[in-house]
């Protein structure tokens, strides 16, 4: 496994909400209507606007390419290794690459953080991340606690750099408050203690859908 499979399965789980189940999809949970936009610029933005084609076209390699900033060639890999480990199978009435939205959580509770530990950096400016995302806003950030964040020129948050899981990620969350979401939460487990892991996880349980 490699860390950008997590962006793709995101991704991929995304459009299914999106597109294809759209009763799965909650924008309340997503970002409060306090939260500030954290960049500047028009490349990024939180909207949902339409991704590069619908139904079957959308799970393409070349329009995952385009919704996350992995290589076809790359996210084709990563596909395999998903579809291998039973992390991604197909529909049995679309034939359209569907999440084992369970087995995931269990892997990002249970195994993220010893497989992709996170790696923190020197102080600086970028898009909030963890704790300090709107996903998380007002549960767990404390007066004068510096923000995660992934470095970003147009960021608007100063804090601490956090590495994040590919280089890109700013393509797969420019128009995708659900995947900056999930991406988030994955970064709080990451590097959160246990009491940060466990509200990211009861959240990230909420957005993918996954029943207690």
């Amino acid at each position: 496994m490699k860390s950008q499979d997590i962006v793709v399965l995101f991704k991929i789980e995304s459009l299914t909400q999106r597109w294809i189940n759209p009763n799965r999809y909650d924008a309340e949970l997503l970002v409060p209507h306090a939260s500030p936009i954290d960049w500047l610029g028009d490349d990024l933005q939180h909207n949902n606007a339409p991704p590069v084609a619908f139904t079957e076209s959308l799970f393409s390699v070349r329009a995952l390419e385009q919704d996350t900033g992995i290589s076809k060639s790359q996210v084709s890999l990563s596909l395999k290794r998903m579809f291998d480990v039973g992390l991604v199978k197909a529909d049995r009435k679309t034939g359209l690459p569907k999440i084992n939205t369970r087995a995931l959580l269990e892997f990002i509770a249970y195994g993220i953080q010893y497989v992709f530990p996170a790696k923190e950096g020197e102080v600086t400016r970028g898009i909030a991340t963890s704790i300090a995302a709107p996903v998380l806003q007002g549960k767990l950030m404390t007066s004068g606690e510096l923000a995660p964040i992934w470095p970003y020129f147009k960021g608007q948050t100063k804090g601490v750099a956090v590495q994040p899981l590919h280089e890109n990620i700013f393509a797969a969350i420019r128009t995708d408050d659900l995947t900056y979401a999930l991406l988030a939460l994955t970064d709080a487990v990451r590097i959160g203690h246990s009491r940060e892991r466990g509200i990211a996880i009861d959240m990230m349980r909420k957005l993918l859908r996954v029943s207690s």
